[in-house]
């Protein structure tokens, strides 16, 4: 993070700067309130730097990548007892912008504070975007970016067309921004650092056989 403090203050017209970005601050709030007394289950909306972001309905690969994801980490936590999954339509209001991720993850400590009418939601501790044209340089700049300066402690960059996962962690929690992209393709093994034990096959996030090969193993081991 930049700080810019010192150079206002250090600048002749630093009240009339102060007196600007307050406004402008306040006024960005407004319409950041009006976003969300807008937004309904229907719609799929972000609020970024001042700008409401609306989505086009997504190709056929993208929301089977995300139902695949999807049935896997639900199943997983589930059984584990280990936090709650949510996709697609959480709201997750960070300090200055509202995303809604396609899939996020909610330790057991923390989702245990939330309640049944809550509608937006801290940030994560871990998130997936699945990457498409219009959304990759969002996805790997100011989402990448914010949601590190949040402290969200793992972020997954799904591309289901190259069938790659890019993998951003953070190495500690003072950490502010994510360390290098751990990508893997296909034939790769990924495991996840914030969801306790979570190991699986990349191609268990675009096959359908690979993915249940995966869930037979889980409930096998569960029962045994």
């Amino acid at each position: 993070m930049i700080d810019y403090t010192e150079k206002i203050l250090n600048s002749p017209d630093a009240p009339q700067q102060i007196e600007a970005l307050n406004k402008a601050w306040h006024e960005e709030q407004q319409r950041r309130l009006e976003f969300r007394n807008w937004i309904t289950p229907g719609v799929k909306a972000e609020f970024i730097n001042g700008e409401v972001i609306l989505h086009s309905p997504v190709k056929h690969r993208h929301w089977r990548t995300t139902d695949l994801l999807s049935r896997l980490a639900s199943i997983y936590v589930g059984l584990r007892k280990l936090g709650t999954i949510g996709t697609e339509k959480v709201l997750v209001g960070l300090s200055r912008n509202d995303y809604e991720p396609d899939l996020v993850f909610f330790k057991k400590e923390k989702a245990e504070k939330f309640t049944d009418d809550q509608m937006i939601f801290p940030a994560p501790d871990f998130v997936v975007e699945i990457l498409s044209g219009k959304t990759a340089s969002r996805d790997r700049g100011v989402k990448k970016s914010d949601y590190a300066a949040h402290g969200v402690q793992e972020y997954w960059i799904i591309d289901p067309l190259s069938q790659f996962v890019e993998q951003y962690l953070l190495e500690a929690p003072e950490d502010k921004k994510y360390g290098p992209a751990r990508v893997h393709a296909v034939y790769d093994q990924i495991e996840s650092r914030a969801i306790e034990g979570f190991s699986i096959p990349v191609a268990a996030l675009f096959v359908d056989s690979t993915n249940l090969e995966v869930i037979q193993q889980w409930m096998k081991s569960f029962s045994d």
